[in-house]
This record gives C-alpha cells, structure tokens and sequence, in this order.
C-alpha cells in the first residue's frame, strides 16, 4: 500500500506567486502510527535529510520516528495546542453537550492556539530549510491540526494563496476517512477523553474545516497584523522570509 493511502503528500507543484512549490522539498504527513512496514521503508527510501515532528513527548514515546537514517536531523518541537493533549480540559469541553457546535469552536480554537505555540519553533525550522535538511517532513499525529497550521503559514510566505492552500487542507480528510474505515474512532475517543462524543462532535474533531485556518488567520490578524509581521515576531527577518521563499519556490 502506498504512503499516499495516508495523509501523506508531497506539497510540490502548489502554485505561488512567482512559479510554484519545489517538488520534493516540503512534504506533510500524519505520524508514523499508521504507516506499515512496508511504507515506512519507502519513506526510508526516499532520503528525508529532516523530520520536523509537531506532537508531545508522550505522543513521540508512544509512536517514535524509528525508520529513518542516521543522515536525518529529528526535530521533536512541542506543540501541545491540540485536543489530544489537552486532557481533561478537552474532555470537559465536550461534555458540555451534543451539539456539532461545541466541538466545531473547540477545533477553531485549538487552530488559534497552535499558531501562538509555534512561535518559538519557526527558527529552528528554517535554519533546517535553510540549511539544504530537505527533503523535510513535517507531521503531528493526525497531520491536519497542528501540522495544518504549520504548513497554511509556510505556504503563504512562499506565495501560495489562501484558496490553494485551503484546498491542499481539505485534503488531510483522509486521515478521518481511514479511522472510520478501520474502525479506530470509538477506541480513539475512549483513549482521549473516556466518553463518546456525539457523531456531530465526531465530525468535527476528526475532519478538516475550511473555518479552523480561518481562525488560525484570524488570530494572525489580531495579534500580528499580518504573517510578515508574524514571522517577524518568531525571529524570522525580512531578509530570512524571502530566503525562505526563494527556496521553497522554483
């Protein structure tokens, strides 16, 4: 089964401003739970010069990147803006009731944290770029939250608009899609928050939204101005942004 069977893709041939993103440079993945044996030795195979892996300590212990070589710089950066690492806060949450609704802001909030939690993290990943460590992975668990985010502001410093990168997103369903087929969602809602929410609320935690980037953009606004200003704030300069543009886009 192919990689591409997961919510696995290479982000290049997007198009941006000045041409369209590198093939072979910037890849977006779920983590590697799922990947069989067989996938994992493809991925090995394609000579991955970083890892750049979104999820908690727990959810790295758990699940480890343990198939690439030893020419692969693993970058564990702690983004624990998302519901499986919220806990009991997230159980509480959605407990509140059954309504689609709870759950669909839960997510759209989720979004607008994580953008806050990458800060520290965005010089570290473009050192990596920057310092030729692609092709890059970069994952989370799911590889449409947390990674989601991290990949729409990439995306948009290099050029790509917000209606592409949206619809590269949408793509990340899936990731929902393979849980329900092999029936994973009731044990994963059980594991994460000791209950099942309803099939709205279900919905919602495991699908993709156009409106949870929208929050995650929303909150650049309001705290930022704009994504210039954004990276600015994290330590990227302008000179490094356009750096980091010239090479994601060729």
């Amino acid at each position: 089964m192919p990689a591409n069977s997961l919510n696995f893709r290479d982000l290049g041939g997007l198009p941006a401003a000045d041409g369209s993103i590198r093939s072979g440079v910037l890849f977006r993945s779920e983590g590697p739970r799922n990947f069989s044996a067989e996938q994992l030795a493809s991925l090995q195979a394609m000579g991955f010069r970083s890892i750049v892996d979104l999820r908690s300590a727990k959810e790295r212990v758990e699940a480890p990147h343990d198939w690439h070589g030893p020419d692969c710089r693993w970058l564990g950066l702690d983004v624990n803006a998302d519901l499986r690492v919220f806990g009991h806060d997230g159980r509480e949450r959605l407990i509140l009731g059954p309504e689609p609704e709870i759950a669909i802001a839960t997510m759209a909030e989720t979004y607008r944290e994580v953008v806050t939690a990458l800060l520290p993290h965005w010089p570290i990943i473009a050192e990596a770029l920057l310092a030729g460590d692609v092709p890059m992975l970069l994952n989370c668990t799911a590889g449409k939250d947390r990674t989601g985010v991290a990949i729409a502001l990439l995306l948009e410093l290099a050029g790509v608009s917000r209606e592409v990168i949206v619809e590269d997103y949408m793509r990340s369903a899936i990731f929902g899609d393979n849980l329900v087929r092999a029936g994973e969602v009731e044990p994963g809602m059980m594991a994460s928050f000791g209950f099942m929410p309803s099939q709205g609320q279900i919905d919602a935690l495991i699908g993709v939204r156009a409106e949870y980037l929208e929050a995650a953009w929303d909150e650049i606004a309001q705290g930022w101005s704009d994504l210039p200003n954004y990276f600015a704030a994290a330590g990227l300069d302008g000179a490094m942004q356009h750096r980091l543009r010239s090479m994601l886009v060729g």
